[in-house]
């Protein structure tokens, strides 16, 4: 089953309805999991055939590529993923490009540690900059502490 790396929105098939092995295999996730997604995000309705087979139409396709790039491109969490679909409701969506997570490049990850904003020390810098925490939002200071958790974890792996 060789797919290219990236899935653009308009190369779904031209199809009226999709079974969920097929949406399993456009969208890159285990059957499971989209019957997961279909429980925490209302927006994804499948009608379901005679035989109770869950029948998908190609916007509930796009909607789940769309998910799928939040989760696990963009690491939101679920709530997260709920309110950026309510933005892109509104307007504001564009053609949504999904990476198999196997095929992503590391130096997007690496970015974090470009030299121009490590610098120790400078408080003008992104890297010396601190945040006080009573000035974030509660879920902000959360996202912002398992940042910080997993760069000191890959600091450790790469000092090794």
């Amino acid at each position: 089953m060789a797919r290219e790396a990236k899935i653009l929105v308009s190369e779904i098939p031209n199809k009226l309805y999709f079974r969920i092995g097929e949406v399993s295999d456009i969208v890159g996730v285990k059957p499971y999991v989209l019957r997961y997604w279909e429980s925490e995000f209302p927006d994804i309705k499948p009608s379901k055939s005679k035989s109770g087979q869950r029948l998908y139409k190609r916007r509930d396709v796009e909607l789940l590529l769309r998910i799928k790039q939040l989760l696990y491109e963009e690491r939101f969490t679920i709530n997260g993923a709920r309110k950026r679909l309510r933005e892109w409701g509104r307007g504001e969506l564009q053609e949504v490009v999904v990476e198999k997570p196997s095929e992503m490049k590391a130096q997007k990850q690496l970015e974090v540690f470009s030299p121009k904003e490590s610098r120790v020390g400078d408080p003008q810098s992104r890297g010396g900059a601190r945040l006080k925490r009573e000035n974030l939002p509660r879920e902000g200071a959360k996202t912002l502490h398992k940042v910080r958790r997993d760069l000191e974890e890959l600091l450790q792996v790469i000092r090794g």
